[in-house]
């Protein structure tokens, strides 16, 4: 028999201290939302039994809600799960369970067999995903059948899915393009990364990126844009390629994931500040390359924000029957430089 969980348990998962657990799951006050939404989620996620007033689902309605993500080791995704937790467990009007699935890869039936899972578990599915024929058949055939599906990040559902929730890419691109054109006023060379054909978003970001540096330095060459399948390793060799092959190279941006890899052959190659590189999101690690000057400007996704409001899109879709696409929600970029840390 699995042992019950304890009060240092439920401390340790909902990252709090056990008084501040022991006044929420009492109603002593003194605990903000933020922590009282970190001790439900965390109690859901282990199992340990809330009590009845602060649980409140003899009053409330019953919904599960099934997400998936990739990347499961990865920081800004680890963070992303954390805020669907605690998006769920603050709801005001009903108890929504989250259940959490990880695609263990980006091949298209990866990213299926992940949403179907989540399908099975949850009454509405929101995802990230790789645009693909496949995933656009299946996103249909759930909507068919009654549950829609929502696109994350990378609006891979397209008209197929219940609405889009993350940045305006083409947005994103220009202001990375803006701030290159901004810092480096003379003739050099810029080079763009991206994840590869099958994320729409990042070409949206590549498109705009181009279409700023075009109009704000036309003097500034861009070189062939380099693919790094999303992953560090990769990210890590193009840019070293880069580096040799072009040595007028003065920015950098990294329109998708990997830029640890970028991060990491910077601090091989180049002092602080030669080179000016922009990626997406702000982890532990852009946030210290951000204070070390190899980062010139994180464009992040306000992920609290984004979740509260796909969490209510979700549940208000399921109370309306709605299945069909609506308009997508687009989030303003939060913008980190050096000396705004």
């Amino acid at each position: 028999m699995p042992k019950r969980p304890t009060l240092q348990d439920l401390a340790q998962a909902a990252g709090l201290g056990t008084a501040t657990v022991d006044r929420a799951l009492n109603a002593r006050g003194n605990v903000s939302r933020r922590s009282l939404a970190a001790v439900i989620a965390a109690a859901q996620r282990i199992g340990y039994p809330l009590p009845a007033q602060l649980d409140g689902s003899e009053r409330r309605d019953r919904i599960s809600l099934g997400f998936v993500l990739h990347k499961r080791t990865q920081a800004f995704y680890q963070r992303f799960a954390d805020e669907i937790a605690h998006a769920c467990a603050a709801f005001p009007d009903a108890v929504v369970t989250p259940h959490l699935h990880f695609s263990p890869s980006q091949a298209p039936d990866d990213f299926a067999e992940a949403i179907r899972a989540a399908a099975a578990d949850g009454q509405a599915v929101a995802a990230t995903a790789i645009n693909h024929p496949n995933l656009t058949r299946l996103v249909e055939d759930l909507s068919a059948a009654g549950t829609p599906v929502f696109s994350l990040l990378n609006d891979f559902a397209g008209r197929a899915g219940a609405g889009y929730f993350g940045l305006d890419n083409m947005k994103a691109g220009r202001l990375a393009g803006w701030m290159m054109a901004t810092q480096l006023q003379r003739r050099c060379r810029v080079a763009v990364i991206v994840g590869g054909a099958r994320w729409h978003g990042q070409g949206l970001r590549e498109t705009g990126f181009r279409t700023a540096l075009r109009e704000h330095a036309p003097q500034i060459a861009i070189a062939d844009t380099s693919i790094n399948l999303e992953t560090r390793q990769v990210t890590y060799e193009a840019t070293l390629d880069l580096l040799q092959r072009h040595a007028d190279l003065a920015g950098l941006y990294v329109a998708g994931g990997g830029m640890e890899g970028a991060i990491a052959a910077l601090r091989e190659s180049r002092p602080p500040g030669k080179l000016s590189l922009i990626v997406n999101e702000l982890t532990p690690e852009s946030r210290t390359a951000l204070a070390d000057r190899y980062v010139t400007m994180v464009i992040a996704t306000p992920l609290s924000e984004m979740c509260a409001a796909l969490v209510r899109r979700m549940v208000d879709s399921l109370r309306k029957g709605a299945t069909g696409a609506a308009p997508a929600h687009l989030m303003e970029p939060l913008i980190y430089l050096p000396d705004s840390l």
